[in-house]
């Protein structure tokens, strides 16, 4: 097995893991604020935003992500929704922005459902505590609620940040320059099938591998902090 074409081409392999962890953090972000407001509105007893946060969950849990991605990078500019260019970018903006709104909504139907479940293993009595003591729902909800559901989805949350970085692969096909993207340029210029697809699998399992011992740290010092 021949990687010789390391020392050339090593810094692909890095611009695209940068471009795989930016892409990662901040579908994360934006599906960690989606998901929380469509468990909540799928917990409300608001009928249309509880259909609604229902239907959007079982949608885009039912359909292939692929199939998401084109939606929104051909599906937008036809009805007149585009991304604009920022100086700098160029034309890569817009793509990554499709990029990240596709994943973000996406992870943002499972990551729902985890914080509905982390929030309805929470006693119904800390509710009623903080309503006895004349605290707005919202108010328990944000102070109360949240933060120990937060703790008690921290393990799926981390699992739901490492398939996302896993997933992010998929954004190759538009043409996004992330780690995938960038190990199959080196094997078009190589002429190398094997070993480049091996130097990304090896960096795909160090960002994840790292990221997991992280996790792994912040769930038990939340632990200790009981």
């Amino acid at each position: 097995m021949d990687f010789s074409f390391l020392p050339k081409y090593y810094m692909f392999f890095l611009d695209g893991a940068k471009i795989t962890l930016i892409l990662s953090f901040f579908t994360v972000i934006l599906g960690v604020v989606l998901g929380v407001s469509l468990a909540l509105m799928r917990m409300s007893r608001i009928w249309p935003l509880k259909i609604f946060a229902t239907s959007y969950i079982e949608f885009i849990r039912g359909t292939p992500l692929l199939v998401q991605l084109f939606i929104i990078y051909y599906g937008l500019p036809q009805i007149g929704i585009t991304f604009p260019e920022v100086p700098g970018f160029g034309s890569a903006f817009p793509d990554f922005m499709a990029a990240v709104l596709t994943l973000s909504i996406n992870s943002a139907a499972y990551i729902a459902e985890l914080f509905r479940a982390g929030i309805q293993a929470i006693d119904k009595g800390q509710m009623e505590a903080a309503r006895s003591l004349g605290m707005p729902h919202s108010m328990a909800m944000r102070y109360i609620i949240l933060p120990q559901a937060l703790r008690n989805v921290l393990p799926a949350l981390g699992n739901e940040f490492i398939v996302v970085i896993k997933e992010s692969s998929i954004v190759s096909v538009i043409g996004i320059g992330e780690l995938m993207y960038k190990a199959d340029t080196v094997r078009g210029n190589t002429f190398q099938p094997f070993g480049p697809l091996l130097v990304a699998a090896l960096i795909y399992f160090v960002m994840t591998f790292t990221l997991s011992k992280l996790l792994g740290v912040a769930e038990r010092r939340m632990r200790t902090s009981d």
